[in-house]
């Protein structure tokens, strides 16, 4: 469980930093770039793969491929939601995301749930709705045709993330070689989707340094996910389900603190249902 309490705090820093540097004149696109060069490298240095005796039929090409397009397209899908459908509804389809994950566990990796186990998941997933669904003040946010698109984007990929990365840690030693080349793959496509774009400003040094920079977190992110993926190995669920609960409890409090923004009575009661739902997961390990 503390690689999953880890781990979303290291996805949280992520949103709370891109959103501080956006506001800043930052450009979001190339940092990201810059993020999977830091994370490239990283991965290298910490897991020590072996890239220099590659057995190429022995590799999941497939899934290097499709990883590496999806983790920067996340982050494209993020930004255009945002825009198009609003904060309030684009966290919803992001953490609820949960819900394919959970479905993915007990149909791909034949997970069996206990009735403890049930309650959890029942429990974290009726909070995480709460909690976002309690963000909305005034005026209720209206998704507009042109944003439906991207609001399933960023449901369905942050769910395929989830099952993508636990099959990745189910390769035993080969995990490690798989992700430093999904980094790569993906700090490819974004460099040349980039460099395509006008006013992207790739070689801006602010942009540079502040991508590096959140490469680091966005490496921890995904290494400390994988780690408690292989640490509960028979237990997807409780990662995919503990994981989402995280992010939306600490990007609650991120707000707070960073952002001013106001805790009401239904998001106290959200809060306090999240962390039973953590504690009843972890009642089954």
């Amino acid at each position: 469980m503390i690689f999953i309490l880890f781990a979303a705090c290291c996805s949280v820093a992520v949103s709370i930093l891109l959103k501080k540097l956006a506001s800043v004149g930052y450009h979001p696109l190339s940092m990201v770039v810059w993020n999977y060069a830091s994370a490239s490298l990283l991965c290298f240095l910490w897991f020590k793969p072996n890239l220099l005796n590659i057995q190429v039929a022995q590799v999941p090409w497939w899934l290097i491929g499709l990883l590496g397009i999806i983790l920067p397209s996340i982050f494209l899908a993020l930004s255009r939601a945002l825009n198009d459908a609003g904060i309030v509804k684009t966290e919803i389809a992001q953490r609820l995301s949960a819900v394919l994950s959970i479905i993915a566990a007990y149909f791909i990796f034949n997970e069996q749930f206990s009735a403890v186990k049930l309650i959890g998941v029942t429990l974290g997933i009726f909070a995480v709705s709460l909690l976002v669904l309690s963000r909305e003040t005034g005026h209720q946010q209206i998704i507009n045709k042109k944003g439906v698109p991207s609001l399933l984007c960023v449901w369905i990929g942050y769910a395929l993330v989830d099952v993508l990365l636990k099959y990745n840690s189910s390769l035993g030693q080969g995990f490690a070689q798989s992700l430093n080349l999904i980094f790569v793959t993906a700090f490819l496509f974004s460099f040349i989707y980039c460099s395509l774009k006008e006013n992207c400003n790739l070689w801006g040094k602010k942009n540079i340094f502040a991508g590096l920079g959140l490469g680091i977190l966005n490496f921890a992110n995904i290494a400390l996910y994988i780690n408690a993926h292989i640490a509960l190995k028979s237990s997807p669920a409780i990662v995919f389900a503990s994981m989402n609960i995280a992010v939306v409890v600490f990007g609650i409090l991120g707000g707070i603190f960073f952002f001013r923004e106001k805790i009401n009575s239904q998001m106290l009661f959200s809060l306090v249902l999240a962390i039973s739902a953590v504690l009843v997961l972890m009642s089954t390990m």
